[in-house]
């Protein structure tokens, strides 16, 4: 395999599925073999639409991964396909939202992060004493 198969592998990659992780970068390059069987699985499994759709797919792979406590780049890199393929910021959140139960409060929370940063979700902040810090906008008593 030379270094410009190894490239075009990977653009394939990127076409196909929308994104690469930085793994995916470095095993193409490390073995391409096993990094080809890998590609397979999951174009089996997650790529090639049999009775699911593509949108469907992602918000599973969106669960599954806030689930297995993913980093918050390989989950954000779902939602924004999971966005791109028609999901509403509000259909991603409430698949993460399945997560809590089964998985808890810190898978959660750490999938609910990544969302709010993919979709740019505002914050409230307090206007009452937090953890003995004071809110500057409160005006003083």
């Amino acid at each position: 395999m030379s270094d410009q198969e190894a490239q075009q592998y990977l653009d394939d990659m990127v076409r196909e599925r929308g994104y690469v992780l930085e793994y995916h970068k470095r095993l193409i390059g490390a073995d391409y073999e096993f990094a080809r069987a890998v590609n397979d699985i999951v174009d089996a499994a997650y790529l090639k639409e049999r009775r699911l759709d593509r949108r469907t797919k992602e918000l599973c792979f969106v669960v599954s991964l806030v689930a297995m406590r993913a980093t918050k780049a390989h989950i954000q890199s779902h939602i924004k396909v999971a966005l791109e393929e028609g999901c509403s910021p509000e259909e991603v959140l409430e698949a993460i939202e399945i997560s809590m139960p089964e998985a808890g409060v810190v898978a959660f929370q750490e999938g609910f992060n990544a969302w709010a940063e993919v979709v740019g979700a505002p914050a409230l902040e307090p206007t009452v004493d937090v953890a003995g810090n004071r809110n500057n906008n409160k005006e003083e008593d």
